[in-house]
């Protein structure tokens, strides 16, 4: 499947003709639209392209609720997880489950509504609001910028003590030299620009801090022509999988023990000379019962069950309530 994703996206990539893509978590499902035939269903933004831009909702804000994961059995994944670091099978590894969700409101007013620089509605199938960026690329220099670290802004001393968490920092350099690496493979002269930096970024009403690093490497000219092989190499985000990456997967599929979806692929824009995409993050999908809210966060060895958890509750919110 990933080669014709690759071939496609390369295709349009020589043509230089401006598209639309979106690839779930596995490759497995994605599409590609030309930007000049995108249909109503699916209402994209992102940072660098504003094609359907923000307004406040019509009507009086309403009150949400959630049932996430229960404690016990979060725990019992977590502890495969842990083994399977101690086995070193893994050395981080992103752990997510969907959260039950009771909104009063539909996928297309949370994406208007919603202030982010990455949203997607894909109308009656799921909404992201997204602060993360994949890859962008301009002036033949390609950037990544991975977030891992959050905290309340509220908390005393909120910065600093993020960026003196050993675990946190352990996380982050781990995901760092990944998508390094990962560079390395489609680009020359990679380099990291900044090195945990802290961004604030709203979650509802309340403010955290997201530690996030900038790395970046030279691409040659006429990138646009392997577009695909550009792509596909680097995906899955090493940011929402770990490290080993292919290992890593596996061990997400068998422990999670359900379907993630479009939830961590990523989307973006290609306009025919630069390209700009976001880690679909912060995602709400519609399900036969109702909403879902899936979230999650990284597991290194130092990871305490109880902050993991409590960080999984922490990333479901709406971004206006």
């Amino acid at each position: 499947m990933s080669a014709k994703l690759q071939a496609l996206l390369n295709r349009y990539g020589r043509a230089r003709r401006p598209v639309f893509f979106m690839i779930d978590f596995t490759l497995e499902n994605y599409h590609v639209i030309p930007l000049d035939a995108m249909p109503d269903k699916i209402l994209f933004s992102c940072d660098t392209y504003a094609k359907h831009r923000s307004r406040p909702l019509a009507r009086p804000l309403p009150s949400y609720r959630y049932r996430a994961i229960d404690f016990g059995s979060y725990h019992k994944a977590f502890e495969k997880v842990i083994e399977n670091i101690k086995a070193g099978n893994t050395y981080l590894l992103n752990l997510t489950f969907p959260s039950k969700l009771w909104l009063d409101l539909s996928l297309e007013e949370i994406f208007y509504a919603a202030d982010a620089k990455f949203k997607l509605c894909v109308k009656d199938r799921f909404v992201c609001f997204s602060p993360e960026r994949f890859v962008k690329i301009s002036n033949n220099r390609i950037y990544t910028y991975p977030m891992k670290g959050t905290i309340d802004a509220t908390l005393p001393d909120a910065k600093a003590t993020i960026l003196s968490d050993q675990k946190e920092r352990a996380e982050h350099i781990m995901v760092v030299d990944l998508l390094r690496n990962d560079l390395a493979m489609v680009a020359k002269q990679v380099r990291v620009d900044r090195f945990r930096y802290v961004d604030e970024i709203c979650a509802g009403t309340r403010r955290l801090l997201q530690v996030s690093s900038e790395i970046s490497g030279q691409l040659e000219e006429n990138w646009q022509d392997r577009l695909g092989d550009i792509l596909v190499t680097l995906l899955p985000a090493g940011s929402i999988t770990g490290t080993p990456k292919k290992k890593t997967m596996e061990l997400i599929q068998s422990i999670e023990g359900y379907e993630r979806g479009y939830f961590t692929g990523i989307f973006g824009y290609f306009d025919g000379e630069r390209l700009d995409s976001g880690v679909m993050i912060r995602f709400i999908e519609k399900s036969n019962e109702g909403y879902l809210y899936k979230s999650g966060g990284g597991i290194t060895i130092d990871s305490d069950v109880q902050s993991e958890y409590n960080e999984l509750m922490e990333k479901i919110y709406v971004p206006f309530l």
